[in-house]
């Protein structure tokens, strides 16, 4: 982002590996809208017949009902006709559809959906599918608002049907305003994950030594890794630098990071940066120590430094399931060697250095290989508002250099880098053209405008103007934001979207604790992206980690 930019875990847990198909990792098994399947049993059960899935036969075998109005409207996502709710005054509207003759097992309803007017207003459910009563909801999950470019999304939502039929149902509750649209609907069977729910932990330890506390939801101290765990996080992420002033980030902090990540059952994703300081579009400075060397030198030095870090690790009995090879690296990284495009004139670059980035990236891949042949390498751009085009072309380019790599990092900020829309169409779009599963390694929303009233320091995002719109600034739209994440890349078509990684959602406010590892001065300006407040109680968003 632009800063102020297999073994057994202690107490008997087991951290669960990232699973391999065709030598990319697996996220999700249904097999509706291209999602991958898990068996040749699973993928021999029949497609559950749905009435009118498109809404253009008057919305046949679809029953509505409730205060709000249901209508059918021109401009579906995928043919003429769509089905929308709208709600005049604070009430609901329901429209729903039994499924019958459904063969036992896990079932995924999925629909394109956009909605607006009220942060969770419009949901899709499946009930009665053999879980309680009749009418028990199985499962539910929330349209995420589109109001950011009136885009459609895919969203799909599982159960396990235990006898023959289940319910479909698209819900609008709440205040007046609220609106929902739904088309192309399917029923299929298998099931999306989100297997992949994890948190950037980087500047913990420099909080916890300056003195910050986390609660848990009875007030009491609390371990911040393990809570995470608690709720559902299933990967920390860590980021490496070489030689930095503070000395946070280097290889002593990350192993010690590292063990408390594998003690609490968690996978770990370890991101090297190649510099002794940030890195991202704005920033790739070589490390203090590599000043002077040649491209090999470069590409040496990278092998060793990422050997080393993952050697530590492994001497303390812990292997990475994930390895960044440089961090959100669009315009290159290990400047101005690796640069991608001439970011400054005056540095004297005249072109592209794809050739030397290619070795350096190459050099790290290799050293992850050396380590643990199953460690998956991810290389991670950021961006996605400058269009899909630039992604494709980053990756055109090492690809062509036969750049090692198993799965596609993105950054994604609702507030910078456009739609939810925008977001599971870059997911789609390369996850098919490069054959590779996509994790979202970074993303973040505020519960709050404010700053820290004991730690004022102009935060990233400190003006409304800034927000997504549906998304306010409050506890319960951080959560919304942060679930709404997940939700798109998961049901992204082509099934290759793993998971999603919240950034630094354990760097609360405190003196010492800044963004600047050259100013121990500086202050935080992330503070209210902070999964705990700034009183260090827990917010809601950490229920967003939840497996369901």
């Amino acid at each position: 982002m632009a800063r102020p930019a297999p073994h057994p875990a202690p107490g008997g847990r087991r951290r669960a590996r990232l699973a391999l198909t065709g030598g990319v990792a697996v996220a999700v098994v249904a097999l509706g809208g291209g999602l991958l399947p898990t068996s040749g049993a699973l993928a021999a059960s029949p497609t559950a017949v749905v009435s009118d899935p498109g809404f253009e036969q008057g919305a046949s075998g679809w029953v509505s009902k409730g205060s709000g109005t249901t209508s059918l409207e021109a401009g579906g996502h995928d043919s003429p006709t769509r089905l929308t709710h709208w709600l005049p005054a604070a009430g609901e509207a329901v429209t729903t559809q039994k499924v019958k003759k459904v063969t036992p097992g896990w079932w995924t309803f999925s629909a394109w959906v956009k909605s607006g007017g009220g942060l969770d207003a419009s949901a899709l459910e499946l009930a009665g599918c053999g879980q309680g009563s009749s009418r028990a909801v199985a499962a539910s999950t929330a349209v995420p608002s589109t109001e950011a470019d009136d885009g459609w999304v895919r969203l799909a939502v599982s159960a396990e049907v235990s006898h023959s039929q289940c319910t479909l149902t698209f819900l609008t509750t709440g205040a007046a305003g609220a609106w929902a649209s739904i088309d192309d609907v399917q029923f299929t069977p298998g099931r999306v994950t989100r297997d992949v729910r994890g948190a950037d932990v980087s500047g913990l330890l420099r909080n916890e030594d300056e003195g910050a506390v986390y609660l848990d939801a009875a007030g009491q101290p609390t371990d911040a890794i393990q809570q995470l765990a608690d709720h559902g996080a299933t990967m920390g992420r860590l980021k490496v630098w070489v030689d930095p002033s503070d000395g946070y980030n280097d290889l002593d902090d990350v192993v010690a990071s590292a063990k408390r990540i594998d003690a609490a059952g968690m996978q770990l994703l370890v991101d090297f940066h190649y510099s002794d300081r940030w890195t991202d579009p704005g920033a790739q400075t070589m490390p203090r120590a590599w000043k002077g060397f040649t491209a090999p030198q470069v590409a040496q030095a990278i092998h060793d430094h990422t050997r080393a870090v993952l050697d530590a690790l492994a001497a303390e009995g812990i292997t990475a399931d994930a390895v960044q090879v440089g961090n959100e690296i669009n315009p290159g990284m290990v400047w101005p060697l690796g640069q991608t495009w001439d970011v400054d004139p005056s540095d004297g670059v005249t072109g592209a250095q794809w050739e030397n980035l290619a070795s350096f990236l190459t050099a790290g891949a290799t050293a992850v290989r050396e380590v643990s042949p199953e460690t998956k390498v991810v290389l991670h751009l950021t961006n996605i508002n400058a269009g899909v085009d630039g992604l494709t072309w980053w990756f055109d380019e090492v690809s062509a250099r036969g750049v090692p790599f198993d799965l596609i990092g993105l950054s994604y900020y609702s507030y910078w880098h456009g739609s939810l829309a925008d977001l599971q169409g870059a997911v789609s779009t390369l996850s098919e053209r490069y054959d590779r599963d996509v994790l979202i390694v970074e993303t973040s929303y505020p519960w709050t405008l404010a700053d820290d009233p004991d730690h004022v320091w102009e935060n990233v995002v400190a003006q409304a103007s800034m927000l997504t719109p549906g998304y306010p600034a409050t506890p319960e739209g951080q959560a919304a934001n942060f679930r709404a994440v997940q939700d798109v890349v998961a049901a992204a078509p082509g099934g290759r979207g793993i998971g999603v990684v919240a950034w630094e959602p354990t760097w609360t406010a405190v003196d010492g604790a800044g963004w600047d590892p050259d100013d121990p001065t500086s202050g935080n300006a992330w503070e209210n992206q902070a999964m705990w407040d700034h009183d260090g109680r827990p917010l809601p968003a950490l229920d967003e980690y939840a497996a369901d």
